[in-house]
């Protein structure tokens, strides 16, 4: 029986096919993708509410890690965005939210060389996306409030679209807070 592109042989390396599994998983995404070195692939994640979530997946000697960009570092609340953020990490599944050094939050996740199959990199994919969409309206209401309830007011006063800031007309319009 052959080996498959998820099973390696004696000639391929558990990081070779790593680097095979995660371009077909691409390919079958129809995710486009940079390669600025080699074992790094970036792309975006087409979302719904979060319209592109930008990542990347390093394969590593001995593990697959995924980096999602989610959100810029809060304006305000921070104590109130780290505790949803925390929160919320209880029930995700493979991925969990992260800060960097500038309060950026990206969605993080790992997986063991191993473990790379086209379905369990599909699933770490999906979950990536899933979080990030999912997630980011309760983010931006809890630490941007002031920001859009500005550009809500600015555009209402001169006549322009608020079809960006739907998502948030409810409390815009009673007035209540994020």
């Amino acid at each position: 029986m052959p080996a498959s592109p998820s099973q390696p042989t004696r000639r391929t390396s558990v990081r070779e096919t790593a680097l095979v599994v995660v371009q077909k998983v691409l390919a079958a995404g129809d995710l486009e993708f940079a390669s600025p070195r080699p074992g790094i692939f970036a792309f975006d994640l087409p979302g719904e509410r979060k319209l592109s979530t930008p990542c990347q997946l390093v394969v590593g000697d001995h593990s697959l890690a995924v980096h999602a960009f989610v959100c810029r570092n809060p304006d305000e609340n921070h104590a109130g965005v780290y505790r949803w953020l925390l929160s919320r990490n209880l029930r995700l599944g493979g991925v969990a939210f992260a800060i960097d050094h500038n309060g950026d939050i990206y969605l993080e996740g790992r997986l063991p060389l191993s473990a790379v199959t086209e379905v369990e990199l599909d699933h770490l994919l999906g979950s990536t996306l899933t979080s990030a969409d999912e997630s980011f309206n309760p983010i931006l209401e809890l630490g941007f409030a002031t920001s859009i309830r500005k550009e809500w007011e600015w555009r209402r006063s001169r006549g322009e679209s608020t079809r960006n800031l739907e998502a948030f007309r409810g409390w815009l319009e009673t007035g209540d807070g994020a």
